[in-house]
């Protein structure tokens, strides 16, 4: 099954490497992998899409929480989490074309970043079915180049009350904040 965890942890050196040491280690089949900062500073948040069974996920998520750096570990439930990737996406779009290509994207709600003469720059965030729609009705016009975040996601407003309190001890005894969400 897929899953996504969300992990906090301090912003060391460092971190990311354990952190996908032990994933390789374990066999994990990593669907996608996001770092950045949080609101907190001197935190990070991972965000990591997994394939695998529960018992697996249970296992990781255990082996994670063993880091010293890590915060929290956090399974986001389908449904009570929100996800979005980002996609830059550069696609063939001469004058003769540009109109077809501009009209596609504009179906998926994309944002034109930059022209050239004979290219379009197009920034999409969705969700992952989202994304992957929109590169398959532009790829007939001719994809140059593109590249994806992956996942970023945490948990929907009101789900996550109880869950921040506990961080926010964590947080008080640790003196700092950082985040990593893993998807299994």
């Amino acid at each position: 099954m897929r899953r996504t965890l969300s992990v906090i942890s301090e912003d060391n050196p460092g971190v990311l490497t354990r952190l996908a040491g032990l994933i390789y280690r374990r066999g994990y089949n990593v669907e996608s992998l996001s770092v950045g900062r949080t609101d907190v500073p001197g935190f990070s948040r991972f965000t990591v899409v997994v394939n695998g069974d529960d018992g697996v996920i249970d296992q990781g998520v255990k082996q994670l929480e063993k880091l010293i750096e890590v915060v929290s570990v956090r399974r986001l439930a389908p449904g009570k989490s929100v996800e979005r990737w980002l996609l830059l996406m550069k696609v063939k779009a001469p004058i003769h074309m540009r109109h077809q290509v501009l009209q596609t994207a504009e179906i998926f709600r994309c944002r034109v970043v930059d022209v050239g003469a004979d290219a379009v720059v197009l920034e999409l965030t969705g969700d992952k079915g989202k994304v992957e729609a929109c590169v398959e009705a532009l790829r007939p016009y001719g994809i140059l180049e593109m590249t994806s975040s992956g996942s970023v996601a945490m948990e929907r407003a009101g789900f996550a009350e109880a869950q921040e309190d506990r961080e926010e001890r964590a947080y008080s005894s640790a003196g700092h904040f950082s985040s990593v969400a893993f998807t299994f």
